[in-house]
């Protein structure tokens, strides 16, 4: 399964639960987005041609991260670009989440391990700004 996690036209969050299955490949991401989403399910003996990528200059403006929770269960909260809360989901071992846009926050509910994928470089503390969380009593 995988869901859209959308606010008006906005488009926050893309969430593939670790259950996913499906043959040849797919991507969940526009093809306009900086930072693409697939998923691939190939038989035995399928080949990938080897290649190389060519050198194409892209233009990021926004941040895009995936995290891909290796261990554990995490809240992540969604918040649109003005820091209002929308909404939670729960993510367990194996799921995906691609955070597009809006604004985001994590609460560990187990011991969690989570690889994330953004594009580069880090900019530090340029590269975002923080805000107080939604207090545990609304989270919905």
């Amino acid at each position: 399964m995988f869901e859209e996690i959308k606010f008006k036209d906005q488009l926050l969050g893309i969430i593939i639960k670790s259950t996913y299955e499906k043959e040849g490949i797919t991507f969940f991401t526009p093809d306009d987005f900086s930072q693409q989403l697939g998923y691939m399910k190939r038989e035995k003996g399928y080949v990938i041609e080897p290649h190389v990528h060519n050198p194409v200059t892209r233009e990021v403006i926004w941040t895009q991260e995936v995290l891909f929770i290796k261990s554990g269960k995490v809240r992540v909260d969604f918040y649109d670009d003005n820091k209002n809360y929308l909404e939670s989901r729960t993510l367990k071992t194996g799921d995906v989440v691609l955070l597009a846009s809006g604004g985001h926050g994590f609460s560990m509910l187990e011991t969690s391990e989570i690889i994330e994928v953004k594009q580069g470089p880090y900019s530090g503390e340029k590269d975002k700004t923080r805000f107080e969380p939604i207090n545990e009593a609304n989270i919905k």
